[in-house]
């Protein structure tokens, strides 16, 4: 029995097994994350590509934003199939209204429109709003924010990590000023009281 209990300790077959089995974890998570990674950057560069190219089409007095938004769903699925891109666009009349509110007498000094105060309704939507913007594409002259997110189901999902087989979210943003293609509507003047 001593003699049997000598020749395992010193023997070495099978090793090569083992550590293989300890370090495959670790090699392939190590694998699968560079893939994810890769993919990941690849599509945040196609994504912010598109909506460049989109938010530029749709600066113009031709552009569609239906067929812009389409470009970029084809344009982000090439690297991301299955890919589900949602987009939005809000307009200003100036680089300035960007994240605005609507003019009041905050008579309170709440920094909210309350208690009876009187406001303006700059973008006529018969509301007192915290920004100014206005969904869509705005008209002549208009900055346009416009916004995609794009989520997919990664190519590699990674079982070794925590949430590493869940869906990825990339957002990516363009600001342009439409074309001057007409004369450029201007601020509502209507009042109201909140």
């Amino acid at each position: 029995m001593i003699r049997l209990l000598r020749s395992i300790r010193g023997d070495e077959r099978g090793t090569t097994v083992m550590e293989f089995g300890l370090m495959i974890t670790v090699f392939m998570t190590l694998l699968l994350g560079i893939f994810d990674i890769g993919q990941l950057a690849y599509t945040q560069a196609i994504l912010n590509g598109a909506v460049q190219d989109a938010a530029r089409t749709s600066s113009l007095e031709t552009g569609d934003t239906s067929v812009a938004d389409a470009k970029v769903q084809e344009m982000v699925a090439l690297s991301a199939p299955g890919v589900t891109v949602g987009a939005t666009r809000i307009s200003y009349f100036d680089f300035a209204d960007v994240d605005r509110p609507e003019s009041w007498n905050d008579v309170d000094n709440s920094g909210d429109c309350n208690n009876g105060e009187s406001y303006s309704d700059e973008n006529g939507n018969g509301s007192w709003d915290e920004d100014i913007g206005v969904s869509g594409n705005g008209g002549a002259g208009d900055v346009v924010i416009y916004t995609v997110t794009a989520t997919y189901d990664p190519l590699f999902p990674n079982p070794f990590i925590t949430n590493g087989n869940l869906a990825r979210t990339l957002k990516s943003s363009a600001v342009k000023k439409n074309q001057p293609f007409a004369d450029q509507a201007g601020y509502g003047s209507d009042a109201g009281t909140c």
